[in-house]
């Protein structure tokens, strides 16, 4: 049925959009929650001083969206009934679980067990099921041995500790026995902020405040990469704005060495895969962030040439969010993760995470691939204000799933080192 006044794909993109919003109530992003779970742990632990409470599940293993919040507790199922009273929340209790609708429309899930069995409940629920069943059916799994914690679950079988964020697949299993688990990311390895916004195009500080917090956030470098001309919306940058840009960030280098400001650009990926400057402009800066904002509504075949083509540019230097997503907003247009993975270890272009908490794209589950190909990846921000600096956590609980060192990671490099880096991708042009 068609309504009037609508077209057929106007009307279907539409229902497509209502669906996946009515999908995605009550889910939450990682961000969007770690506060309130922090609280109502806080909150759960003030009212039953004498009980334990373990937060648990996809939150402890960051997951970048969150559908429950978990817990495992050694409190009374009955008393914790007391807390959501019946007329206000839906409770539902089965065997030794309890889960309930918080007002915050925030499902809460208590998983009960003696004290003496907290740890092994821990496990099980800081576990994948597909982790878990792997995990059993190679060591088998006991219910009347009470661990003191679960480094001892390890330990017993003479395995490395697997921290929660990576039980997702069988394969780390393998790691953890052969002692190659990988000494992953962290914050404080981020050395230099790279894909962010000023207010010359849609972002709300100045280049010098950027500079400036980076500086006193114990940064080495910044990048700036405003939207290209295409993006009129955003205040894309014409070819007279980037010079007189350039200028400024001369100035300012001077002023703030030896830290250093690089001049860049996120230019849009044309329909056509080309990209939005001519060669003498693109080469007028430092490094060339090239990214899909426009047209997002492809097949695979047009996603996957538009994206190739920009790869093979010798001008690009960073695949900004792959896929487009927004997550619990916009799915991202379809494409062959292993043919982008492999173009951009072909052309030395490096993948971006983006770390914004509605992003996280490339996705961690694309990361031990790009790794195995020896692409580079870079945490990147997308900051269209100092606070934003901050997103970067985001992108580091992402990458550490994904077993991402910081030695794989442009954005840890040193300002030496990331100069260095620049240099050889300038050979490529």
């Amino acid at each position: 049925m068609l309504y009037k006044g609508f077209g057929a794909k106007t009307q279907q993109n539409i229902e497509e959009a209502i669906r996946f919003y009515l999908s995605s109530k009550g889910s939450y992003l990682f961000r969007q929650i770690e506060d309130y779970a922090a609280a109502f742990t806080e909150k759960l632990q003030k009212a039953f001083p004498e009980d334990n409470f373990f937060i648990t599940g996809s939150y402890n293993r960051h997951l970048e969206v969150i559908h429950k919040l978990e817990w495992v507790t050694d409190a009374s199922l009955d008393n914790l009934k007391s807390i959501f009273p019946e007329q206000e929340h839906q409770i539902n209790v089965q065997d030794d679980s309890l889960s309930a609708r918080t007002a915050e429309n925030v499902l809460v899930e208590f998983r009960y067990s003696p004290t003496e069995n907290l740890v092994s409940e821990l496990f099980i629920k800081n576990s994948s099921p597909e982790f878990f069943t792997a995990y059993t059916e190679k060591y088998g799994w006991k219910t009347d041995v009470h661990y003191v914690n679960e480094e001892q679950i390890f330990k017993q079988h003479n395995l490395q500790f697997i921290p929660p964020f990576l039980r997702e697949t069988p394969h780390v299993l393998t790691l953890a026995a052969n002692n190659e688990l990988p000494t992953v990311i962290e914050k404080k390895d981020i050395r230099g902020i790279i894909h962010t916004h000023s207010d010359w195009s849609d972002g709300s500080n100045t280049v010098e405040e950027m500079a400036r917090n980076a500086i006193q956030q114990g940064f080495e470098y910044l990048v700036i990469s405003d939207h290209s001309q295409s993006a009129f919306y955003a205040k894309g940058l014409y070819p007279d704005r980037i010079k007189a840009q350039h200028a400024l960030i001369d100035e300012l280098n001077e002023k703030y060495k030896p830290f250093k400001i690089f001049k860049s650009i996120e230019s849009d990926i044309l329909n056509d895969g080309s990209l939005d400057y001519p060669d003498h402009i693109l080469a007028s800066f430092d490094l060339v962030i090239t990214s899909v904002h426009s047209n997002l509504k492809m097949s695979e075949e047009k996603a996957m040439s538009r994206l190739l083509k920009a790869i093979g540019n010798p001008y690009t230097t960073i695949l900004g969010h792959m896929t487009g997503r927004l997550l619990l907003s916009r799915n991202g247009y379809p494409v062959v993760y292993a043919d982008i993975i492999n173009a951009c270890a072909t052309s030395n272009v490096v993948i971006e995470l983006n770390a914004h908490s509605r992003r996280l794209d490339m996705d961690w589950r694309q990361l031990p691939n790009a790794i195995e190909r020896g692409v580079l990846i870079s945490i990147d921000p997308d900051a269209h204000a100092v606070s934003a600096f901050q997103d970067i956590k985001y992108g580091v609980l992402a990458a550490q799933k994904g077993g991402l060192t910081a030695k794989q990671n442009l954005s840890s490099f040193t300002l030496p080192q990331f100069e260095e880096f620049l240099q050889k991708q300038r050979q490529k042009r």
